[in-house]
């Protein structure tokens, strides 16, 4: 992936981060969520290329924009694009940390369109790579971990979806001795913060969006960590249909275990997210002096590279702050 490219979408990820901002604490997550899928969705229409949404809103008739298989761009180079214009709209909505703007991009065909259903998931860093499986207990996933990290049990700390169906995978983290920390959103950050030290987590469980799980499986594949996932139809009202809808799409087992490597089809591909309110990996989006500054986190899996990046909007009277 072209540098270039990758900086064309953290400008994306950027200005959709700003106009959900705009709806931080004022209960409207609805709103947030519009916010930001527009100003994604005109972000991308004024680049040179030829994107195609794999992982987006909904189905066509679900998603007014950016649905999947929606074509975006000015035409050019074919590729590959999975957005969350707003991960967390209900964190946005209410003011509460880990709201953020997410995107990957990668050469056409090397995305999976992932059904629009549950991934039973497990993601960590690099060291307990080979050490854990989505089919393996809580138990003896929490312990892989504590001795890749070579600490005790007692101080690994799992993040897990405070969901009722989670009820009894949290509490056998607990029997195994480990700690849990529950959040009431944020799939793709509690899965990529698992491999990015200082955030406090060390391995993230729970069935969540499959969506969300490529999205996730672009940033780990950047740093070498782990992710893997088991379709979970059984857990969706809808799960027959959707089964059979992605009998019909998805060209994976649809009851076999999906690798990182089934979910993201190349080693040229790039996840940036970009912070809305202030979290462990990035801070939100903040005014002062007459500018708006950003913080996104941007991995490059081509490179292996990981970024983090401030950028400052200058207003006609702005001034840039240092520091």
């Amino acid at each position: 992936m072209q540098p270039a490219r990758i900086l064309e979408m953290l400008g994306v990820a950027e200005r959709a981060a700003i106009a959900s901002a705009e709806w931080i604490g004022k209960g409207d997550k609805m709103a947030a969520d519009e916010a930001a899928t527009t100003a994604m969705r005109e972000a991308l229409n004024s680049i040179a290329f030829s994107g195609r949404i794999v992982i987006g809103e909904g189905e066509r008739d679900e998603a007014p924009m950016l649905y999947i298989g929606e074509e975006v761009g000015l035409g050019g180079e074919e590729v590959d694009i999975a957005v969350d214009p707003l991960e967390g709209t209900d964190l946005c909505a209410c003011g509460k940390p880990n709201a953020l703007t997410a995107i990957a991009v990668a050469p056409r065909g090397t995305l999976l369109f992932a059904p629009d259903t549950y991934l039973e998931k497990i993601a960590a860093g690099p060291a307990a790579a080979g050490a854990v499986h989505v089919d393996k207990s809580p138990a003896e996933n929490v312990a892989a971990v504590a001795e890749a990290l070579g600490k005790p049990v007692g101080e690994v700390n799992v993040c897990i979806l405070d969901r009722d169906r989670h009820a009894g995978l949290v509490q056998a983290v607990r029997d195994a001795g480990a700690r849990v920390r529950l959040i009431g959103d944020g799939d793709v950050f509690g899965a990529i913060a698992a491999a990015v030290p200082g955030t406090g987590i060390d391995l993230y469980l729970g069935a969540g969006g499959a969506p969300e799980g490529v999205l996730s499986a672009v940033g780990l594949k950047a740093i070498g960590g782990v992710f893997m996932g088991r379709l979970r139809f059984d857990l969706d009202k809808d799960g027959e249909e959707k089964r059979c809808r992605a009998e019909q799409t998805a060209d994976v087992d649809l009851d076999g275990v999906l690798t990182m490597d089934m979910l993201v089809r190349t080693g040229d591909a790039a996840f940036i997210a970009c912070g809305v309110t202030d979290g462990e990996m990035v801070s939100g989006v903040s005014k002062a002096h007459g500018c708006v500054t950003t913080e996104s986190l941007v991995m490059n899996a081509a490179e292996r590279t990981v970024r983090f990046v401030k950028t400052c909007r200058c207003g006609e009277n702005g001034s840039v702050r240092f520091g």
